[in-house]
């Protein structure tokens, strides 16, 4: 028996027409906290680039492009700093690497079986931290037929608040105090890591977020080069050893 919150975060959607999905998903991310998160996240942004030089159109465009805010601040800093655009475009690959796990979990649970290559691509493209929390939350509450529709609704819900943040940033930039947009840039990760930590459910998971909250600042305090990598590294096998140690354990009890 279905939720009451679930049939209502279904709605018009289990009705039928893409339509009213794609109605239905917009309204799940006006409700969201994510676009509170989003907006904040991309006001800094639109600050950082309208200090850097760059054009409202310029900048506005980068997220309907790039939708993911680590990857957007490294592009507006490293072509602000006269970096090469080849390197910078490398270093923006890089970083959304990590997005390709959570897209290749994600479209199983939208696609049906005459699902259409190109009707994956908005949603692809859209898989973002945020996008992904949210449509593993609700979307298995909609029919699967309307699930590509509700996806991109609520990937246009967060669409508008990213790009109304950075018209907002761009226009207040000299006016906020330069540690509150700083601050902002923070809203995200840890609205991730926080959300993350609520849905965990095994002791990988736990002991994963454990190990990365200690081990990643005394790396980046010890100026250790790759320490995000060292982390996910170090911290994901140590963290899969104590899993297996606690399954063993657990076996080895009468």
């Amino acid at each position: 028996m279905p939720s009451r919150s679930s049939s209502k975060a279904a709605g018009p959607a289990a009705a039928g027409s893409g339509a009213s999905a794609f109605v239905d998903g917009l309204r799940a991310a006006s409700r969201s906290v994510f676009v509170i998160v989003l907006a904040g996240s991309y006001l800094s942004i639109g600050g950082l680039a309208h200090d850097l030089g760059f054009s409202l159109p310029w900048t506005i465009a980068s997220t309907v492009l790039i939708f993911a805010a680590p990857a957007q601040v490294i592009l507006i800093t490293t072509l602000g700093s006269a970096t090469p655009p080849l390197e910078a475009a490398v270093a923006v690959a890089l970083s959304s690497i990590r997005l390709l796990p959570m897209a290749a979990v994600l479209l199983p649970l939208l696609r049906t079986a005459t699902t259409r290559t190109r009707e994956l691509l908005l949603p692809a493209h859209f898989t973002s931290v945020s996008f992904w929390i949210e449509t593993l939350r609700l979307a298995p509450a909609v029919p699967r037929q309307n699930r590509i529709a509700f996806a991109n609704g609520i990937a246009t819900g967060f669409l508008t608040a990213a790009i109304a943040g950075n018209v907002a940033g761009f226009h207040l930039a000299g006016v906020l105090p330069r540690p509150l947009v700083a601050a902002m840039l923070f809203l995200t990760p840890m609205s991730f890591l926080s959300s993350a930590i609520a849905a965990a459910r095994h002791p990988a998971d736990r002991a994963a977020y454990v190990i990365g909250l200690v081990m990643a600042p005394l790396l980046a305090y010890g100026h250790v080069g790759l320490d995000l990598l060292w982390t996910g590294l170090a911290g994901g096998t140590l963290a899969y050893g104590i899993a297996r140690l606690c399954r063993q354990r657990r076996r080895r009890q009468p």
